[in-house]
């Protein structure tokens, strides 16, 4: 796990990252600058329990490429997941949180993600865990008015021009964030291989 001194801001960036790419980059980019991260550790899981693995790369490879792409320096990419021996958030959220009692973490995804949410393991122990921050993708745009998520949890929305205090609110609080979206995919990706 990197290390984040006390009363930091560090966002949390998940995901399997088969293969990692530009629009990843460029979600990180406007978390880190809308957010007012003081870091952000992108985790590049072992696999995702809702995909399958067959056409999953190895972790090693993953974390390399993810490595590639990053330029600031505020980014830390890690693989600590896989030594905690799981691949649920729920269980890697509660985990960054007992060991970093002092240090003031935001989940960050992006809105493709929003559509499947309340599918994860304890998809609202996540919500109440840390603040949560969407960040646009083309074709989510408006998955934040539609999806089981942002209908449950739609009392601890908040507007996105306070983005950059999202910190401060006790979770359950969330954000959309709207900005420069990438058409790319992994998955897309994946097929043109």
């Amino acid at each position: 796990m990197p290390h984040a001194e006390r009363g930091m801001v560090v966002g949390l960036f998940g995901g399997s990252f088969n293969p990692p790419h530009q629009g990843h980059a460029l979600v990180a980019e406007i978390a880190l600058r809308r957010l007012g991260l003081d870091q952000l550790w992108w985790i590049v899981t072992p696999g995702n329990p809702l995909k399958s693995r067959a056409a999953l790369a190895p972790l090693g490879e993953r974390l390399a490429l993810s490595e590639g792409l990053v330029k600031d320096p505020r980014i830390k990419v890690t693989a600590f997941e896989k030594n905690l021996g799981t691949s649920y958030t729920a269980s890697t959220l509660a985990t960054v949180k007992a060991r970093n009692p002092h240090v003031r973490f935001i989940w960050v995804m992006g809105a493709d993600n929003l559509k499947s949410f309340h599918q994860w393991q304890h998809w609202q122990r996540i919500a109440n865990t840390f603040p949560i921050a969407v960040i646009d993708r083309p074709g989510s745009t408006l998955s934040y008015l539609s999806s089981k998520m942002a209908r449950t949890f739609d009392f601890a929305r908040i507007d996105e021009e306070d983005a950059g205090v999202l910190w401060k609110k006790p979770a359950p609080a969330w954000t959309f964030i709207h900005g420069p979206r990438s058409t790319l995919s992994s998955t897309a990706l994946r097929q043109q291989r």
